[in-house]
């Protein structure tokens, strides 16, 4: 499977703009804008990567883990997944994210971090344009089913 280009230039290190806080029910575009409101609020803070252009012609988007955020912060986070998801057939993919304090600072997905984000995006695309190409998470490096290990940094 063929890697983006954009996702190979992405640093193990970004700057995240929060758009949709943690627990939010609206879903912003990077103008700031409502894209749209979900029944089911964003268990995690969604924003994009400013710099970066996905295939949609949208900043890259970022899920931040951690506790909830305001809307417009900007915090600087260690990339630990990239989510190969498809939008109406076109490459959107999600990277996932972990604030860190420092850039020595390491950053891991947990256990629960991993459920969790199975458990939106399955939920999530029924209520949304979203459909995911893959429900599998990768494992640091590891190549899972349908979501190749991309390399960052």
């Amino acid at each position: 499977m063929e890697v983006d280009p954009v996702l190979l230039a992405l640093p193990s290190l970004v700057e995240a703009v929060i758009e949709t806080p943690r627990l939010s029910p609206i879903k912003r575009k990077p103008d700031g804008s409502i894209d749209f409101i979900s029944p089911v609020p964003c268990p995690f803070n969604y924003g994009c990567i400013p710099g970066f252009v996905a295939n949609d012609g949208d900043p890259l988007d970022a899920v931040v883990l951690g506790p909830r955020l305001e809307r417009d912060a900007r915090v600087r986070a260690r990339v630990v997944e990239v989510v190969d998801f498809r939008d109406g057939g076109a490459k959107d993919p999600k990277v996932i994210c972990a604030p860190v304090a420092s850039d020595d600072e390491a950053a891991t997905l947990s256990a629960e971090d991993r459920a969790a984000l199975v458990r939106f995006f399955t939920v999530q695309p029924a209520f949304g344009r979203i459909r995911p190409s893959s429900l599998a998470l990768g494992t640091g490096g590891a190549t899972s089913p349908g979501w190749p290990a991309v390399p960052v940094g």
